[in-house]
């Protein structure tokens, strides 16, 4: 599919808004999506209202595209709705624990990129928000997920007003091992990342940044170990809040 081979992602859209029935039939779709057990352990909260993006929009550390998107769609992590099934039909669930909570989140995450997938190719944009997991509770409180419900992704989809630049992707030779896992060198290491580390932007991002390496954006800038154990007590709080431990 072209739509693979050629996507990125869409931060800007057009002030056009996305039918009711087109949306539903990508999601029934992308529903075809491998799942465990045949128990589709997922939902999906469909945000459309001004009012509603606006408040998802602090949530989501004011990205721009929550609000300017006609669609944002926050993806969870479900046992709710199977556990109540199973009750109602004499059934004592056992999903309260952890190893249920990551069988859920697998099924999510494989029925959102399906989703995205379906998506992109009918001609829509789509930007992934790795926010949802570094800010649940407020998510939990305004979307009024019940227990056994996490968000763990956020999608925000509308027709493209832009065309980025593609981002650069790692080469095969660096995520494929045959038969075993193959600790990888220096030299490899060094061959893997040469091109990601030779692109102007990312030259310009160590320089601006008055860093030595790229990986130090990644380490120092980005992604710190202090925010992401922060971050990390706070998400295993919410489990035990929503019931997986």
């Amino acid at each position: 599919m072209d739509s693979i081979k050629n996507r990125r992602t869409i931060r800007k859209y057009k002030q056009q808004d996305i039918p009711e029935n087109l949306l539903n039939s990508l999601l029934e779709e992308a529903s075809r999506a491998a799942t465990m057990g045949n128990m589709q352990l997922y939902s999906v909260v469909v945000t459309r209202s001004e009012e509603m993006k606006s408040k998802l929009s602090p949530i989501h550390f004011n990205q721009p595209m929550v609000k300017n998107a006609p669609v944002v769609l926050t993806f969870c992590a479900d046992f709710n709705r199977f556990s109540l099934w199973c009750k109602q039909r004499k059934a004592e669930p056992g999903y309260d624990n952890f190893l249920s909570f990551m069988n859920a989140v697998s099924d999510t995450l494989l029925f959102t990129q399906n989703f995205c997938t379906l998506a992109e190719e009918a001609g829509l944009g789509t930007c992934y928000l790795g926010t949802t997991i570094y800010n649940p509770g407020p998510i939990i409180e305004l979307l009024k997920l019940p227990k056994l419900v996490v968000p763990v992704a956020t999608i925000t989809v509308g027709y493209p007003d832009e065309m980025p630049t593609q981002p650069d992707r790692l080469p095969l030779k660096g995520i494929v091992h045959n038969e075993v896992y193959s600790q990888y060198s220096e030299k490899d290491i060094d061959d893997i990342y040469e091109y990601k580390e030779s692109l102007p932007e990312n030259k310009n991002f160590v320089e601006i940044n008055n860093t030595e390496t790229l990986a130090q954006i990644f380490t120092d800038i980005r992604y710190k170990k202090a925010d992401n154990e922060f971050m990390s007590s706070g998400l295993i709080k919410i489990l035990k809040e929503q019931g997986f431990f």
